[in-house]
């Protein structure tokens, strides 16, 4: 395993194909600097010694070589290897108060273990053996990855084949005796800036037409003809007062401009019905991450709230109390429900072990539709204070200082410089420019809420919940009965 010097070190070396703001930029630019230090903190606490008692959480062994590895880069052989992973996206996203940047690799990954030795049994390809070969080094040399699944899809109403502009969603434009080469572009690529490899995967089901778009691959961020335009929202907290970070994240408009891939690391080509399950599996496995991440931003703002009831002298009042009961019920639910998709999850013909579909989606619909609840009661207890906090410059300001501190103090308890730092984090959290960004991914990564009621209502068994209705009214019915959560959840 590296160190985080290290990771910074190799991303100082990738050629630079990263635009924001019409400037070709390193990733070393500053508005990288939140998302690096993301990535960074995945490799600190494995050395920290504050995490001492948490090795076995943020490391594992791998299957493939026997070493100790991260576990960010790790399949899931077993259930606790499910839960382990849950429980250490929702401690390493604490440290960092929102997403951790790595799920999407590891989510990937999986995916592509359950899906690539799916496809080989059916079609009699190599691509689980290729998978293996890159994920050895893979996990030999500690790299980080994320995922590009969605593509840009025009008009939303047509399939891949019926766009005018059939790039539109990624595909393969040539064949060649030694690899293939692709056309397109991938939206929302989270950490892509800041990672060093990235796995694409389709983003649906396809049909027989659509063989060309049926494709899947790793690749080096920094390959020839990869663009990648990136929006990176910035979080400024005052310099000297002691705060960690910044933390900050970035997303890429991903563009694969006849985009060579060589066959080792081609790992779905062509073969339609793969291309929708690999789309499916790894939705999966990104929603049951979510149940890791997401009760650890609502403890994020569970602290943010209960820290500003404490700032405004009001942390006795019953109606705070009322309000951290609701934030704390939504992370252990969708927490408690990831526990269960984890145990009731099995034992895929790869031997990589898959999560339960129901449980993860209903986890995952229940954090998106709750988001903006969760921040409507930070508000409600802050106050408007963290949208009009005055600058951090005129904190310090011998004319404006002594203003500054008279007239900020609240809670006669608490210093008025960290009144400051509670509503600077606090506007850092809820109302900046990254804020709006977590929001929004709080409603829709891992796919919106829409997309999780489409997954519950063709997992559950609603006719057999009629079918008790009908027994206990007294109707008639010749359907067996059965108990099985009250649904037949499928495997993928």
């Amino acid at each position: 395993m590296i160190t985080s010097s290290e990771y910074k070190k190799r991303l100082s070396k990738m050629r630079r194909n990263i635009y924001i703001d019409g400037k070709l930029v390193d990733r070393e630019f500053k508005r990288l600097e939140g998302a690096v230090n993301v990535l960074a903190k995945t490799y600190d606490m494995i050395t920290d010694p504050e995490f001492k008692d948490y090795q076995d959480v943020l490391t594992a062994t791998s299957h493939l070589t026997g070493e100790k590895i991260n576990r960010f880069n790790h399949i899931h052989r077993s259930i606790e290897d499910l839960l382990t992973k849950q429980k250490m996206t929702r401690l390493t996203s604490q440290q960092v108060g929102g997403c951790i940047a790595r799920c999407m690799g590891i989510d990937s990954t999986n995916a592509l273990s359950v899906i690539t030795y799916q496809t080989d049994q059916k079609y009699g390809t190599e691509y689980h053996k290729r998978f293996e070969k890159w994920l050895k080094d893979f996990q030999s040399n500690d790299r980080t990855s994320c995922c590009a699944q969605t593509d840009v899809k025009g008009n939303r109403p047509w399939r891949p084949h019926e766009q005018k502009d059939p790039d539109l969603y990624l595909r393969i434009v040539e064949k060649k005796s030694d690899g293939i080469v692709v056309r397109g572009a991938k939206v929302h690529n989270s950490y892509a800036p800041v990672v060093e490899q990235i796995n694409v995967i389709p983003t649906r089901a396809l049909t027989k037409e659509e063989g060309d778009w049926a494709v899947a691959f790793t690749i080096p961020a920094d390959a020839e003809g990869v663009k990648q335009i990136v929006s990176a929202p910035m979080v400024e907290y005052p310099e000297g007062w002691g705060a960690p970070g910044p933390w900050g994240g970035a997303d890429s408009l991903t563009i694969f401009d006849d985009v060579f891939i060589p066959w080792d690391h081609v790992f779905l080509c062509g073969e339609t019905d793969m291309g929708g399950r690999l789309a499916l599996t790894f939705a999966l496995y990104h929603r049951h991450s979510y149940t890791g991440c997401k009760p650890a931003m609502t403890d994020v703002l569970t602290g943010a709230t209960a820290l500003m009831a404490e700032v405004n002298g009001i942390e006795k009042e019953h109606h705070v109390n009322e309000k951290l009961a609701e934030l704390i019920c939504t992370s252990e639910l969708v927490y408690g429900t990831g526990i269960a998709a984890a145990i009731n999850g099995y034992k895929s013909p790869s031997g990589t072990y898959v999560p339960d579909i129901m449980y993860c989606n209903v986890s995952r619909r229940h954090a998106g539709v709750n988001i903006y609840h969760e921040y409507d009661i930070l508000a409600d207890i802050a106050g408007g204070m963290p949208a009009t906090l005055p600058r951090p410059g005129d904190w310090v300001n011998e004319e404006t200082k002594p203003f500054i501190e008279k007239y900020m103090a609240r809670n006669p308890n608490v210093d008025v410089k960290d009144v400051l730092r509670a509503f600077a984090w606090v506007q850092g959290l809820s109302c900046s420019e990254n804020a709006g960004v977590m929001q929004y991914a709080g409603v829709h990564g891992g796919g919106s809420p829409r997309m999780e009621q489409i997954a519950i209502m063709g997992s559950y068994n609603v006719e057999n919940t009629k079918n008790i209705a009908k027994r206990l009214a007294g109707i008639k019915t010749d359907k067996p009965y059965t108990f099985d959560r009250l649904g037949n959840t499928p495997k993928l």
